[in-house]
């Protein structure tokens, strides 16, 4: 699930320049002595100021690069999906679409992307779950320039105030949380909203205990919920946490109410403006000592739309670029994301340290959509209200997820 980002200044160098060189795209589809295009249409959801003006760099370099004028539209997060379905219904689509992973298997679903394999774009070197993430019916329709995910984000003085470690295990962050809270604050904050946004943060405790989207009920699924509810109910966090959103959730960080959060990469910008706020970022805690976090993978994936004419060989061109290791350690930066290829993001995470905890849970995050393909935004939905049920005490845990198990229909 993509989420506001903050996005630091990009710099577009020569150097940037020449080592952005897409791969060759086929021009089979063209048509025979069809001219090339020399300008496409882009749509993505980088609606605020700072991630826009990221993204618009990355544009701007591809364009200047390929020699192909791109003609960018934007709209809000929550106006993309309608957008794109509605597109693809009425075969208006723009010829370059940046769209949230969870989704893309929906859009692939109506038969509206291209596969880009038609352009010579490949998952070589690219983590597997990110693979996953852009694929449907075996096909690759969608590949990503980076990833966000979540982790916990501490307050060092806090911490160190009340004696208190950053935790590694659901023990530990329980016991942590409970020394933390104390004189109108929280030891513990997190987002769990009745919609995607909620689903994604609590992904991480659902997953690592072993729980599937295929079995909402499960006793993993059970124990992971009343894992969370017990956060709430002992009072380590905030009976709040079911209108929080993973902005507000940061806000409260910022403003000294809570000492830890779960939430997403695209807040380091942020938290590095604040110049007496000292942090620190650790991976999610885990049932077990020695476990690993299965985190949920965040971002965009760059898709090719059926389109006619030229444009969708020379968008193919443009993604090519983008995907191209240089404009994506670029974009990483700026946006505060995870390289997708494995040997890129190991080189960022020794580069940018308060990223390393984000760079080490990619390697066991999950695609959403892998599971469940297009089912997923349902099940995403019936998790969600469980989750809301849980928390504000109105069902218990397990008939929530019973409800949930009936509700999703998977």
């Amino acid at each position: 699930m993509s989420v506001a980002c903050r996005a630091l200044v990009l710099t577009a160098s020569a150097a940037l320049l020449a080592a952005c060189s897409p791969s060759p795209a086929p021009s089979a589809s063209n048509g025979a002595g069809a001219p090339a295009a020399t300008s496409i249409t882009e749509l993505d959801y980088y609606a605020d100021e700072q991630g826009s003006a990221a993204w618009q760099k990355i544009l701007d370099t591809c364009a200047t690069q390929t020699g192909i004028k791109i003609e960018r539209q934007k709209v809000p997060t929550s106006q993309m999906l309608p957008k794109v379905l509605q597109g693809a219904s009425s075969k208006t689509l723009p010829n370059l679409l940046f769209t949230d992973n969870p989704t893309l298997q929906q859009v692939a679903a109506t038969g509206a992307l291209t596969p880009l394999t038609d352009y010579g774009i490949t998952t070589d070197g690219y983590y597997p779950g990110i693979a996953k993430a852009g694929t449907y019916q075996d096909k690759l329709y969608g590949v990503a320039p980076g990833v966000n995910g979540l982790a916990l984000i501490y307050n060092k003085d806090l911490l160190q105030a009340a004696g208190v470690e950053p935790p590694k295990t659901w023990d530990e962050l329980k016991a942590a949380a409970a020394k933390l809270t104390k004189d109108g604050k929280y030891g513990l904050s997190f987002s769990a909203i009745s919609s995607e946004e909620g689903t994604w943060q609590f992904l991480p405790f659902f997953w690592s205990n072993g729980a599937e989207l295929s079995q909402l009920d499960s006793p993993q699924a059970t124990q992971a919920l009343q894992y969370v509810t017990g956060l709430v109910n002992s009072g380590s966090a905030s009976k709040s946490v079911v209108t929080w959103s993973q902005n507000d959730v940061a806000d409260q960080f910022v403003s000294g109410n809570t000492a830890m959060m779960i939430n997403g990469s695209w807040n380091i910008a942020r938290l590095d403006e604040q110049k007496s706020l000292h942090y620190g970022v650790v991976p999610i805690p885990v049932p077990q000592a020695g476990g690993k976090p299965v985190v949920a993978l965040g971002g965009e994936v760059g898709t090719v739309p059926v389109t006619s004419g030229p444009a969708q060989q020379a968008a193919g061109k443009v993604l090519s670029c983008i995907l191209s290791e240089p404009t994506m350690l670029e974009w990483s930066k700026a946006h505060a994301y995870i390289p997708s290829k494995t040997a890129t993001a190991q080189k960022f995470g020794t580069e940018q340290p308060a990223m390393q905890a984000f760079v080490d849970e990619v390697g066991t995050a999950r695609s959403r959509t892998a599971e469940l393909g297009e089912k997923y935004p349902k099940v995403s939905q019936a998790l969600a209200d469980a989750l809301q049920a849980a928390l504000t005490g109105k069902t218990p845990v397990d008939q929530a997820l019973k409800a949930a198990q009936q509700a999703s229909g998977s």
